[in-house]
């Protein structure tokens, strides 16, 4: 009788002192494979393990993507598996697996959620398939199958906020909130990286710098950049600092441990200011127009934004001090009246003559 583990069903067959087992993703797979596996001659069990099926491949390639990506990965591939395996039987040997029963799975992803969604499992199940025809053993047969047509994207804009309707948010935070979203205002971070923040390794008050790191690299490792702290988020934090004995410098009060996410944090806020509502994500969108908008060199602002460019550490180093009177510009205090240039300037100067 087959027992769950961990939301997988191992099915289990004793025959004449030999036990074996094999792991399915629904009970009634495994039920179907114990009722023909012990029909079968014990000698015949050996040819029969030989054969792998795609559920033997999505679990081996689950096993490596815990181990080797951020748990959010780890589950969007979890979760796609599941979905394909309502439509592709988990038990088909990977040599039967045709483009056609991809392709249908892609369509039918499609139709139910949408062409980006159906686009996202077709690239999941390609690094998949590479991952096997690779390190299986026996390695999984080539082409790969999983690279077929891709689905028509209906991609809506972000909404980006006005710069006002940040600080009408900001004003509606109390407390630790309010600092931390002063932190991502501050310093474009993403979502997790201020989630992250510890105060013995990453915030340097001497220096009045602040560690961000990310995962959002090719081979997904954790990258991390030093960036200056404003002169507010340096005052707000050394504050928040003498409130808590917490290694993290925000603790979610409600589990004792670092947040992982804030589903509605931003909406509550955003509903209290009287605002439409944006997420923590918009704010890193609006700060480098505002910072464009006030002269800041595009270099400045990749490095403040931290994506990967090809330069070296030297040069990152030297722009540093540079990029501590960029950020002063996210701030709320009186503007500095800069004059447009390159293709803004002639914009005015066209409106004027």
């Amino acid at each position: 009788m087959p027992y769950q583990k961990e939301q997988k069903w191992i099915a289990q067959v004793r025959k004449e002192g030999k036990r074996l087992e094999k792991v399915f993703w629904t009970k009634k797979e495994a039920l179907s494979w114990e009722v023909k596996m012990r029909r079968k001659p014990v000698s015949n069990w050996n040819d029969k393990i030989a054969t792998v099926c795609i559920g033997d491949w999505a679990q081996a390639y689950l096993d490596f993507a815990e181990a080797r990506f951020t748990e959010k990965t780890y589950k969007e591939k979890r979760a796609l598996f599941r979905l394909f395996f309502k439509e592709v039987s988990p038990a088909l040997p990977v040599a039967n697996l045709k483009p056609g029963d991809v392709m249908n799975y892609i369509v039918k992803q499609s139709k139910d959620r949408s062409g980006y969604s159906a686009n996202k499992d077709r690239k999941n199940l390609v690094a998949a398939w590479n991952w096997g025809m690779k390190y299986m053993k026996p390695q999984l047969p080539g082409p790969n199958p999983c690279v077929v047509e891709r689905m028509a994207e209906v991609r809506h804009p972000r909404y980006v906020p006005p710069e006002e309707d940040v600080w009408r948010v900001y004003d509606a935070a109390e407390g630790r909130d309010q600092v931390m979203l002063l932190a991502y205002i501050h310093l474009c971070a993403r979502r997790g990286e201020i989630f992250r923040l510890r105060w013995a390794d990453d915030v340097d008050f001497e220096n009045r710098r602040i560690r961000l790191g990310t995962r959002k690299r090719q081979d997904g490792s954790m990258e991390y950049d030093w960036l200056p702290m404003t002169d507010d988020l340096y005052d707000r934090l050394m504050e928040h600092r003498q409130t808590t004995e917490s290694e993290w410098v925000f603790l979610n009060p409600e589990t004792g441990q670092p947040f992982r996410e804030r589903k509605r944090w931003m909406k509550g806020l955003c509903e209290k200011a009287g605002v439409k509502h944006f997420g923590l994500h918009a704010i890193r969108h609006i700060n480098p127009s505002l910072l464009a908008n006030y002269g800041v060199p595009a270099m400045q602002i990749m490095t403040i934004l931290r994506h990967k460019r090809l330069s070296t550490t030297q040069r990152y180093l030297h722009q540093l001090g540079d990029v501590k009177a960029a950020l002063q510009l996210l701030s709320r205090k009186e503007k500095p009246s800069v004059e447009p240039s390159g293709p803004q300037a002639a914009e005015t100067e066209n409106r004027m003559a």
